[in-house]
């Protein structure tokens, strides 16, 4: 039985200007141990998806329209306020991806720490700040005795955002959501924080979904990985597969404007166009217009749906499920 299976997830948001169709019928499920990777531009609805998950939309303008997600047999879009309560930050975690903006100011950061320790164990203060400390020194943070006891004002960006990893990570949660987790580290401090990941993972069965747009970095990390594009999944495979056998032109693209791919001295390969208007009705595959394979086929109809071209292999694109890619 999965750990997590999410069913026609769409997530709107009703502004003046219009519908934004940010999550439009997003499926997939996830295993205790697993670590799928979600990839995409910005805006392509990878925070989107995990926000909702995590009952963090706000409501208004947004809006969860129809959808699924059972973890444990709790409906996580139709849970009461109380279950919610007793999962977040217990059950599952999650790492944002701005750490100015997600830790309190005003709070030092041994309170914000143990905070999920004291709402959710039957645990003293001073087992709490044992437990903080020991997290703290995991993710790298030297003095951390003395630093605990700091504001977050008193921390760089990257020592703020393993604050933010300590804190998801100190409760040993079943499901942790990484949003770009180590966007504001160096490599060999980003190396540390994914290799603790993959160590706690092993300890505890944790089950991981990490949301980023470094490729790298799910090629070493994920088993699993799916590709967003326009709020809807483009493709999904095993990572292997979708890094050899590439079937979706995006995925394709993706791939392309990695640096490191690109001919020494060449310029650096881009893709055309900006991503579409989500409040307007996108006609045929929505990404057709910055395709270069793109033909009549791909604007005409309604948008295509998931088809599988291997074992576990899905894909979106209506050239490769006519055999003409």
């Amino acid at each position: 039985m999965s750990l997590l299976s999410v069913q026609d997830l769409r997530t709107y948001f009703h502004t003046r200007n219009g519908v934004y169709r940010a999550v439009d019928g997003v499926s997939f499920d996830l295993d205790r141990g697993e670590t799928l990777g979600i990839v995409g531009e910005s805006g392509s609805g990878k925070s989107v998806t995990c926000y909702s998950l995590m009952g963090l939309i706000p409501q208004p303008p947004g809006r969860i329209e129809s959808g699924k997600a059972i973890f444990d047999g709790i409906d996580l879009l139709n849970c009461t306020p109380a279950q919610a309560r007793s999962i977040r930050g217990k059950r599952i975690s999650m790492i944002f991806q701005d750490p100015m903006t997600s830790l309190n100011p005003y709070m030092r950061i041994s309170d914000q720490l143990i905070e999920p320790l004291m709402i959710h164990e039957d645990i003293t203060k001073e087992d709490a700040l044992k437990r903080a400390l020991e997290m703290l020194d995991a993710v790298g943070i030297n003095d951390a005795s003395s630093r605990i006891h700091y504001y977050p004002h008193e921390f760089s960006g990257g020592m703020r955002q393993r604050v933010m990893i300590a804190m998801a990570l100190i409760t040993k949660p079943e499901l942790l959501i990484a949003d770009e987790p180590t966007t504001a580290l160096d490599v060999t401090v980003q190396a540390q924080i994914l290799e603790l990941i993959q160590k706690m993972q092993e300890e505890i069965g944790m089950g991981v979904i990490f949301i980023t747009h470094d490729l790298g970095v799910v090629s070493g990390l994920c088993d699993r990985v799916q590709v967003m594009y326009a709020g809807r999944i483009a493709e999904t495979s095993d990572t292997r597969t979708l890094f050899y056998k590439p079937k979706h032109p995006y995925t394709r693209a993706l791939q392309k404007s990695i640096p490191s791919m690109q001919p020494k001295g060449a310029e650096l390969y881009t893709i055309q166009g900006l991503p579409p208007d989500l409040s307007k009705p996108l006609p045929g595959c929505s990404f057709a217009p910055r395709c270069e394979f793109a033909t009549d086929l791909c604007t005409a109809g309604s948008l295509p749906e998931l088809k599988p071209v291997a074992e576990g292999h899905l894909q979106t694109c209506l050239r490769v499920q006519a055999g003409e890619l």
